[in-house]
């Protein structure tokens, strides 16, 4: 191994997999940035993984393909991965490494921001408590959306979860305020139509100008998925933090990403845990979801919504448990809705925002709400026991109480659960709706309700 000038070496030991291993390396620190140079002259980036006395494990986030152990230059920058920012990059689009897509030159900006972050102090933390109206009366109504919150859409394939993704950014608001949300939406090994659907949705809505898209496609190197979410949550603190705006983060998807993870973890021969997934995934999931919320003092925000395909819709494979044990809450979908035909697709007993009842009610958005959607579940998951019975002893056998749960649940899912992809809904009209479906149930059932509430509401 020959050093050539500065912290540049000609000649690597092996290469595994994204993985390339050199001795010899001196003066170089965790992550820090490495520049490979391969036969071809084309330059790669990556980032050092393990150093001891005699190996540097440098990530080739392009890949290791094509390279030679002789002829192969890696020169160290001295630096982490940065990313140059400017509210000027919002409306335009970049692939998964930051570099412009859309015919642009790169940012000019003389700030640079390390992808990885700077953590959140707790103490100055301030707790999320505002509704963020997105339209949806699945999710307002049942599962609310706070300013700053972290709420995963857990989906699975071929389920809706582009178009209300799509949906979400064209109409979540702030009530009161008329300001747009930034959208920052990273793609993590989408596939090329999924990244179309999304660019041509965007231009046709309107809300390009405000959207800032990270595009890791299935085609690109999977390396490449383990910078991709950090160079848009990097964007986006810029943007709320330093120049005070509401920012959306979307990821999609995050199984994506821990497929890579467990491919890195293969190639660099550690231990697996679970369904061959690092130790570590927890934690590293952790240091994305967490780059989310809102900091006393600041005007700014980042509400962040990762999306994710449940293998199997398993919520019990590793990467839906783990996200669910990190975030506030998630939204599930449903494939049995789906086929249905009820949209979006969201099964609301399973569902859960944690923030909910902070950011619902008198002064958020109307004083009956809290108690509305607590008697919407609980009659929900009534219906669901009258539909069991039905099935046993058929639906003519069942009481009129059961009859009238199972007429409930109908319109509950055709009426409340079903609206058009382009609909948009208040939540004055969502709780109204609520009410109308409610009206179907004996007077007595409505145990979670308050004798005012139903007087002036039902």
């Amino acid at each position: 191994m020959n050093e050539v000038a500065g912290k540049e070496y000609r000649g690597i030991r092996s290469a595994v997999g994204p993985i390339i291993i050199i001795e010899g390396a001196d003066r170089v620190g965790f992550g820090e940035v490495a520049e490979i140079r391969g036969p071809d002259n084309l330059v790669r980036k990556g980032k050092i993984l393990y150093i001891d006395e005699k190996q540097t494990h440098i990530q080739v986030f392009e890949g290791t393909r094509g390279l030679s152990l002789k002829n192969t230059r890696v020169r160290f920058l001295g630096e982490p991965l940065r990313l140059a920012v400017s509210r000027h990059m919002l409306g335009r689009f970049f692939n998964g490494v930051g570099e412009p897509l859309d015919g642009g030159p790169p940012p000019v900006s003389r700030l640079k921001r390390n992808i990885n972050g700077l953590p959140i102090n707790p103490v100055k933390r301030d707790y999320p408590r505002e509704f963020i109206q997105t339209g949806l009366s699945a999710i307002d109504g049942m599962t609310t959306l706070i300013r700053g919150q972290k709420l995963p859409i857990f989906s699975g394939s071929g389920l809706p979860h582009n178009e209300m993704i799509a949906q979400l950014i064209r109409q979540s608001t702030l009530l009161g305020e008329k300001e747009e949300f930034a959208v920052i939406f990273g793609a993590i090994g989408l596939k090329s139509d999924e990244a179309q659907f999304f660019q041509q949705e965007f231009e046709k809505t309107g809300s390009s100008a405000h959207v800032t898209m990270f595009l890791n496609l299935a085609g690109d190197p999977p390396e490449e998925r383990l910078i991709t979410p950090r160079y848009a949550l990097t964007l986006a603190e810029y943007l709320a933090f330093e120049k005070d705006k509401h920012v959306l983060v979307i990821l999609s998807d995050m199984t994506n990403y821990c497929e890579a993870l467990r491919e890195l973890s293969a190639a660099r021969e550690e231990i697996p845990s679970r369904k061959g997934y690092p130790g570590y995934m927890y934690s590293d999931l952790a240091s994305l979801f967490e780059r989310t919320g809102r900091i006393k003092g600041a005007t700014g925000s980042i509400t962040q919504i990762p999306i994710l395909s449940m293998p199997g819709m398993d919520l019990t494979h590793p990467i839906p448990d783990l996200t669910g044990y990190i975030t506030e809450g998630q939204v599930v979908f449903s494939r049995d809705l789906y086929q249905r035909g009820v949209y979006p697709p969201v099964s609301v007993l399973p569902s859960l925002s944690r923030l909910m009842k902070d950011g619902i009610g008198e002064g958020h958005t109307r004083e009956d709400h809290p108690n509305l959607a607590s008697q919407l579940y609980a009659a929900y998951a009534r219906a669901q026991q009258s539909r069991s019975l039905a099935a046993i002893i058929g639906e003519e056998e069942l009481s009129e109480i059961d009859r009238s749960y199972l007429e409930f649940a109908e319109g509950f899912e055709s009426r409340f659960l079903t609206q058009g992809k382009d609909e948009n809904r208040t939540i004055e009209e969502t709780l109204s709706l609520g009410w109308e479906l409610l009206s179907v149930l004996p007077r007595s059932e409505l145990t979670r309700m308050s004798e005012d509430e139903i007087y002036r509401y039902l």
